[in-house]
């Protein structure tokens, strides 16, 4: 029979047996506590990454512009000269300018056309041009005063003719709303602009401006005349005008002017050989107004 003593050991080494095992489930809770606590910051961790990577702005594809639909539709006039009209549908926009030289028999007007501003426009000149159908036509006017521009593009030579179609006006002209400015703002020396017959009725007749001019803003610019196509046209005007119908400052230039061709490959820059430049002519009244380019 267990002594005392021994009962005494023996309930001693039990309770030790019991602390330890409390211990080993103490560490044991602790361990997976932090195994827990690692897990879910693991997660939190990665789930702010994501709500980040997600959150960033996303870089924008650049931005494509939008082709214009251009409608090139029948005129109540036949064409003066055979000719087929563009296809309707998307202009082409880039690139945004097209050179090219307008041959005369008094010089060479090398023109940039802006396709960005003017895509309908460009396309409608350049297909005019691809089909011959400004070759051997006349520049048939001439002004001069506060309306300072030579008038070509019409075959028949009489500002009444054109293509057989018409479309819509393009810069600057105001879709829907008011014109922030003047005319006299658009027409400055060296535009190439479209004549017309009121609104949205382009055609195949152009100006080409050689001193600033006052108009409003109701004739599409599509072009810029280069420096040597102003030359061409500074020796023109100083020839004058042979009175017309609307009086001495308006008619046919008194130097004739053909064009020959319209060349579509990029035009010569190149300044021609300085001339002698014109007497000035003495001073005279202001003339007065007069019409604004007209035809089709």
């Amino acid at each position: 029979m267990p002594s005392n003593e021994q009962k005494r050991a023996a309930a001693k080494r039990k309770l030790q047996r019991q602390l330890a095992k409390r211990a080993e489930h103490e560490r044991q809770r602790q361990r997976l506590t932090l195994v827990f606590a690692a897990v879910v910051v693991v997660a939190l961790v990665a789930g702010g990454v994501f709500w980040w990577v997600q959150s960033r702005p996303k870089p924008e594809a650049p931005a494509v512009p939008a082709a214009l639909s251009c409608a090139f539709e029948a005129s109540p006039e036949p064409a003066s000269k055979p000719v087929t009209k563009p296809a309707n549908g998307p202009a082409a926009i880039t690139p945004p300018t097209q050179d090219v030289t307008i041959q005369t028999d008094q010089g060479d007007i090398p023109v940039a056309l802006d396709r960005a501003k003017a895509p309908c426009t460009t396309q409608s000149f350049l297909s005019l041009a691809q089909q011959n159908y400004f070759n051997d036509t006349t520049c048939h006017r001439l002004t001069t005063g506060g309306l300072s521009v030579l008038q070509c593009g019409d075959p028949t030579g009489t500002g009444s003719g054109g293509p057989g179609y018409k479309f819509a006006d393009e810069y600057p002209v105001a879709k829907g709303k008011p014109v922030a400015t003047t005319g006299s703002t658009f027409y400055t020396r060296g535009t190439l602009a479209m004549a017309n017959a009121g609104p949205d009725t382009n055609g195949s007749q152009f100006f080409l401006v050689y001193q600033d001019s006052t108009l409003p803003p109701s004739y599409t610019v599509f072009g810029h005349i280069a420096e040597p196509g102003l030359v061409t046209l500074d020796k023109i005007a100083a020839g004058g005008v042979a009175p017309g119908p609307r009086g001495g400052g308006d008619g046919p230039p008194k130097i004739p002017v053909k064009i020959v061709s319209v060349d579509l490959s990029p035009a010569n820059h190149a300044a021609p050989p300085a001339q002698p430049a014109p007497p000035a002519p003495p001073a005279q009244p202001a003339p007065p107004a007069q019409p604004a380019p007209a035809g089709h």
